[in-house]
């Protein structure tokens, strides 16, 4: 018997959570959804950590295709890439309700 590949969904699922998977991932998305836009030098004075290591965050999450950027030197500005979000938010939808109510595990 061979080893079972994983679905593109579960993959998709894997990915979207990886970068969901630190606070400041979160805070950020939180301010971006807030808002139609941010600018990087913005988020470095809300967000509570050193530019260098929110620019790492915010690569994990564009990766992830949650967050889109548009450069405009010296400045880059990110928003929430809507359609990436509506997609998490399917998936996640989906994943949720295949989970159902079983009796405990004893």
């Amino acid at each position: 018997m061979s080893k079972k590949e994983f679905t593109e969904e579960q993959e998709n699922i894997a990915r979207i959570a990886k970068a969901l998977a630190h606070p400041v991932r979160i805070a950020i998305l939180q301010m971006l959804a807030s808002q139609e836009c941010c600018y990087h030098g913005d988020m470095s004075e809300i967000i509570p950590v050193a530019k260098s290591t929110l620019s790492q965050h915010l690569k994990e999450l564009r990766e992830a295709g949650l967050i889109q950027g548009t450069i405009t030197l010296p400045t880059v500005k990110y928003c929430i890439n809507q359609e990436n979000w509506l997609l998490a938010k399917t998936l996640f939808a989906g994943f949720f309700k295949e989970i159902k109510k079983q009796a405990e595990c004893s």
